[in-house]
């Protein structure tokens, strides 16, 4: 099984009368609310140091999407630790807040697509400095809004010294805890589960900012396949069957194609994966998803369901957010079919 690209891909480019997304959009989170698609989508002009931001679009298909400001509705701040950057967003909602969690650097990190693999711009501050300062480390934090617009940021969720992004919530509770999927690069080897490349990792937690119960690792990559590193990408769905999450799998180690995969976890114990797709169900194959600044990359941020049709939105080469489709009870049952 396979999902289907939408004609009108790629559903938004970038925009060369605002310099602050003249260059790039991708990597979106989206939610509908009423009949109204939200699109908080990652944005970046053409400077050296690769300033990124949010900006906002909205839908009533969720196809055609428009521009809702020239300004981003929300970037780097002042002083804070985010002072950097702020990217690729996952959206849920409790009560009348959405909550964003976003991965975010304390400096720009430059235009990464001309250095080598995993390496980002950095700043000197001595010796002593923190983990996170010396490197440029990315870590991922937790905002709250009515409308995308006012945002009360609520500062980080992981910790400090980790490279810790694809950082989801779950979008409702589970046997009274929140719950997290996080990909801590750091955590490989033996004294983590004796994988060779980041997995995807899960944990609990009475409280949206305080996640201090242990984590356990929910899926690695395989070996010698199209997912040796692993990373979650849309905020899981919530089905009859079980949860529905897709993935993103990367071969040669992390530095080949990006493609996606799908998981269902138990609805009462996520922990548990009760199936898993064997193979890929999206990869790059288009100009948008191979020609850009990672050349050959589909990296699902945003997921819906209307009526019987999943709608997954996905950054193309780190340069533009596509569409693709398929029937989700398909998807669900495809997937429930190969047990992990």
């Amino acid at each position: 099984m396979k999902l289907q690209k939408h004609s009108a891909n790629p559903i938004l480019k970038p925009e060369p009368t605002n310099a602050w997304e003249e260059l790039v959009v991708c990597n979106p989170g989206v939610y509908r609310d009423g009949n109204t698609f939200y699109m908080l989508y990652r944005a970046a002009g053409n400077d050296d140091e690769h300033v990124i931001r949010f900006g906002l679009a909205t839908s009533e298909d969720g196809v055609h999407f428009e521009r809702q400001s020239n300004e981003p509705v929300l970037g780097p701040s002042d002083h804070g630790p985010d002072m950097g950057c702020v990217e690729d967003a996952r959206i849920v909602k409790f009560d009348e807040y959405f909550y964003v969690t976003y991965a975010f650097r304390p400096f720009p990190p430059g235009q990464y697509w001309k250095f080598k693999h995993d390496q980002v711009l950095t700043q000197e501050h001595g010796a002593l400095a923190p983990h996170f300062i010396k490197r440029n480390m990315a870590n991922s934090a937790l905002a709250m809004t009515k409308d995308f617009k006012s945002w009360i940021r609520l500062g980080r969720i992981t910790d400090s010294n980790l490279d810790d992004r694809d950082v989801i919530l779950f979008p409702e509770k589970v046997n009274g805890k929140f719950v997290m999927l996080h990909r801590p690069k750091e955590w490989v080897g033996e004294n983590w589960g004796g994988h060779k490349y980041p997995a995807i990792w899960i944990r609990s937690s009475d409280d949206m900012l305080v996640w201090n119960e242990p984590s356990n690792l929910l899926l690695k990559g395989t070996p010698n396949s199209w997912e040796e590193k692993v990373g979650g990408s849309t905020p899981p769905l919530k089905t009859d069957k079980g949860w529905l999450v897709l993935y993103h799998g990367v071969e040669t180690g992390g530095t080949g194609y990006y493609r996606v995969g799908a998981l269902m976890l138990d609805l009462n114990d996520p922990t548990k994966i009760i199936g898993k797709t064997r193979h890929w169900i999206m990869e790059p194959e288009f100009d948008y998803e191979i020609d850009g600044y990672y050349k050959g990359c589909v990296f699902p941020t945003g997921n819906v369901i209307v009526d019987d049709t999943l709608y997954v939105y996905y950054g193309g080469a780190d340069k533009y957010i596509g569409l693709a489709t398929c029937n989700v009870n398909e998807l669900i049952d495809f997937t429930l079919s190969q047990p992990f």
